[in-house]
């Protein structure tokens, strides 16, 4: 949806909380729906078979603006531990993520300097697939990664990994041994953790005296820019501007001195942070050139945020409008992947096997089980040449090309791709 689309939504008045709801980093009360999703099972938490007549808890999806540090923010419902005690997202399943880590490895390590002597630290550091790339250039690494069963995949591969939460004390315990890191990365954990503070606070004690720290994820300007209401989910806790990003960091004695905008997850910025009395890095004119631009976009304005809701709902009427007039045709419809914006879309839309026969993954830890609500069945890729569907709706849309490209074969049979987000597009 284009700007001008937006200016002409009408600004509702934002709904008043009747709760006892706190920004999870200033402290003050919230009390302005940014958007209400209604509620939804957690993302990554697939049904097996043994549990298709079992119930599933479902927690609500409204996400506040804090109208003091205007970080957005969904409550924490479910404790970490929780999600992440037997996750199923494995990066390592993507060749354009691995892609990306691989030009960010070489990108760092050419930019400070990094060598044999150096220390890479990953936060939420997944399956090893970003550090894999640090150690093959002979540069000492260490993963830290909450979710075991994920972490078990990284030492597999030679990745020296900690299956702990990162915050304060785990950071303290770090500090000590194996010490200080030069460089300190994560991407897109920032807004997977709900104790903020207590991250950013563990970053700091964890970074040496000149060490650098960089964090990606994706950027609250392009969620709202492009309709991306579908990246809400319970693991998501914060979904950040640079705005809100500089006050945490400053809050805790760190300086974000550059910035970069990507187009990974439909648009993510990479900052760029050192401790604020390590001053040989200087500021850059890309972080106050953001920095104006967001302000300009109106992220510091409560009616920016209230015109959001009308224009999620009406992309729900018209994803259902499609796959109505695809069933009433007797066309048939499948999906691709099993990912956590996907099982927002379709619990969000009321989508189930009414209107998507099954949906396809290439991880095997999700085939054979259903998506979380929807009870839609996970299969293997082989599935859509055995059963030659009308329609395929990619559900990471971040990855269309990539997918569309794997599966052109559909194309034999006059098969068509569908993307739900920004707009229902056919093609």
């Amino acid at each position: 949806m284009s700007t001008s689309t937006l200016e002409r939504t009408t600004v509702m008045e934002p709904i008043e909380s009747k709760g006892t709801a706190v920004c999870r980093f200033c402290k003050a009360a919230l009390s302005h729906t940014f958007v209400d999703l209604g509620s939804s099972p957690l993302c990554q938490r697939h049904v097996t078979p043994e549990q298709l007549n079992s119930m599933e808890p479902f927690y609500p999806l409204n996400v506040w603006v804090c109208d003091q540090c205007w970080l957005v923010q969904l409550e924490e419902y479910v404790s970490p531990a929780e999600i992440f005690n037997d996750y199923a997202y494995f990066s390592s399943f993507s060749t354009s993520w691995l892609e990306h880590a691989r030009n960010y490895t070489q990108a760092m390590t050419q930019r400070f300097g990094l060598g044999a002597q150096s220390k890479v630290v990953e936060l939420a550091s997944n399956d090893g697939y970003l550090l894999q790339y640090f150690k093959a250039a002979g540069v000492g690494v260490l993963g830290v990664e909450p979710a075991a069963n994920v972490a078990e995949a990284a030492i597999a591969r030679g990745i020296p990994t900690v299956v702990k939460f990162f915050g304060i004390a785990t950071a303290t315990e770090l500090r000590g041994s194996p010490g200080p890191a030069d460089l300190l990365l994560g991407n897109n954990v920032l807004a997977h953790v709900p104790d903020i503070n207590d991250f950013v606070g563990g970053m700091k004690i964890l970074l040496g005296e000149r060490g650098i720290i960089t964090m990606e994820f994706p950027h609250l300007v392009q969620l709202m820019k492009h309709n991306q209401f579908d990246t809400i989910y319970h693991e998501h806790f914060s979904y950040l501007s640079l705005t809100a990003v500089e006050k945490v960091f400053a809050a805790h004695g760190l300086t974000i001195f550059d910035v970069e905008e990507l187009g990974t997850h439909g648009g993510s910025l990479r900052i760029y942070a050192r401790h604020t009395a390590h001053v040989t890095e200087p500021v850059t004119q890309r972080v106050g050139d953001l920095r104006s631009r967001e302000a300009e976009f109106g992220i510091t304005r409560l009616s920016t945020y209230a015109r959001f809701g009308e224009q999620v709902r009406r992309t729900k009427r018209r994803l259902l409008e499609f796959l109505i007039q695809a069933k009433d045709a007797g066309q048939t419809v499948v999906g691709y992947g099993a990912p956590g914006k996907g099982n927002t879309l379709l619990n969000y839309c009321g989508i189930r096997t009414d209107f998507v026969d099954y949906t396809v993954d290439r991880n095997p830890k999700k085939q054979g089980n259903y998506l979380p609500g929807t009870r839609i069945p996970i299969r293997h890729p082989d599935a859509i040449a055995q059963t030659r569907p009308d329609f395929v709706l990619i559900l990471p849309w971040n990855l269309r090309e990539e997918i569309a490209k794997q599966m052109s074969f559909i194309r034999e049979w006059g098969g068509r791709f569908v993307v739900p987000i920004p707009e229902v597009e056919v093609f």
